[in-house]
C-alpha cells in the first residue's frame, strides 16, 4: 500500500515514518496548511492508496489570538484534503482531539457525544472535523489525547527537562485524561488506512492510553521512570491559569474502535517506557 502523509516533523509523522518508511511525507516546505488548494492539489496529483493528515496546529493558547490561522490549518485545510481524496475515491485519515468536548463530567466522551470547544483550538478541530464528514468519502476521524512521544515538545520531555533542575514541582491534578504515545497512533492509523484499503468503514473513533489518569499522576510516573527524586505536589486548574481553557475531562470511550478495527486502548506505562529509554 503506497500512502500519501501529511506531516514531517511532527510526533505522529515521526513514528509513521518509523514504521511505515516507504510513505511519502510533506512537510511544510512542500504542501503548507495555510495554503488549502495546494494541499489538495497535492492529492489530486498523488498515487497514493491512502491519505493521512498528520500535520496540525497544536499551539493551543497562541490559537486564542490566531484563530483564522489556526482554523485555516485545522479546518480549511483538512476540508480541502477529504474532498481531494473524495474525488479520487481513497480513504482520508485525520487526527482530532478531546478538546472538541466541553470537559464537563467524569464519564468518558463516546464518539456521539455533543461537541461543544472550550477554547479556540478545540473550535478549529472541530471544523476540520464537520469538513472531512461533509466531503462524503470514505474517512476516519481519530480523536486523542495528550500525546507523547520522543520527539517534539510535549508533557514528557517538560517533566523530564524540569525534573532535572529543580526539587519539586507543582501540577494540576483535576484534569484528568490519557496519555497517547504518539506511536500507537501512528500504528493505529496505519492499520486502518489497510482495513479501509480492504473495503472497511471509516467513521469517528476515539484512541487514549489507558488507564485514565491525572497530569499530577502522569507527572509522578515519569519522574519515577527516569529515576528522578523531583517531588510533584497538586495543585488546581484554578491555580494555573492559561489563556485557553483546557477540558477537566478528557476521558475518551475507546470502544468503538476497537469493534471496527480490533484496536485496543494502548499502555501509556509501557509507551512511557519506551520514550525515556529512548530519550535516555
Amino acid at each position: 500500500m503506497t500512502l500519501l502523509v501529511f506531516g514531517k516533523t511532527g510526533q505522529v509523522a515521526r513514528e509513521l515514518a518509523r514504521i511505515f518508511p516507504e510513505a511519502t511525507f510533506l512537510g511544510r516546505e512542500d504542501a503548507d496548511l495555510l495554503d488549502p488548494a495546494a494541499c489538495a492539489a497535492a492529492i489530486a496529483a498523488c498515487d497514493a492508496a491512502a491519505v493521512i493528515n498528520a500535520a496540525a496546529w497544536t499551539a493551543v493558547d497562541k490559537a486564542e489570538t490566531e484563530e483564522a490561522a489556526a482554523t485555516m490549518v485545522n479546518g480549511t485545510a483538512p476540508t480541502a484534503m477529504a474532498q481531494a481524496a473524495a474525488a479520487k475515491g481513497i480513504p482520508f485519515l485525520h487526527i482530532s482531539t478531546d478538546y472538541v468536548f466541553d470537559g464537563q463530567g467524569d464519564q468518558p466522551f463516546f464518539p456521539d457525544h455533543p461537541t461543544a470547544p472550550l477554547n479556540a483550538y478545540g473550535r478549529s478541530k472541530l471544523a476540520g472535523e464537520q469538513g472531512v464528514r461533509a466531503a462524503g468519502g470514505n474517512h476516519l476521524i481519530l480523536r486523542t489525547s495528550w500525546v507523547v512521544s520522543a520527539h517534539g515538545a510535549n508533557f514528557v520531555k517538560t517533566m523530564l527537562r524540569l525534573g532535572r533542575e529543580r526539587e519539586s514541582l507543582n501540577v494540576v491534578a483535576d484534569q484528568i485524561g490519557g496519555p497517547t504515545p504518539a506511536a500507537a497512533i501512528a500504528r493505529t492509523l496505519v492499520s486502518a488506512a489497510h482495513a479501509m484499503r480492504e473495503g472497511a468503514q471509516g467513521g469517528t473513533h476515539h484512541l487514549s492510553g489507558a488507564p485514565d489518569t491525572s497530569w499530577a499522576d502522569f507527572a509522578r510516573a515519569i519522574m519515577a521512570k527516569a529515576g528522578l527524586s523531583c517531588q510533584i505536589n497538586d495543585i488546581a486548574t484554578a491555580d494555573y491559569p492559561t489563556p485557553a481553557r483546557r477540558p477537566l475531562n478528557s476521558r475518551l470511550d475507546c470502544r468503538s474502535l476497537t469493534a471496527a478495527f480490533g484496536i485496543s486502548r494502548p499502555d501509556w506505562q509501557l509507551g512511557l517506557t519506551n520514550i525515556v529509554k529512548e530519550l535516555s
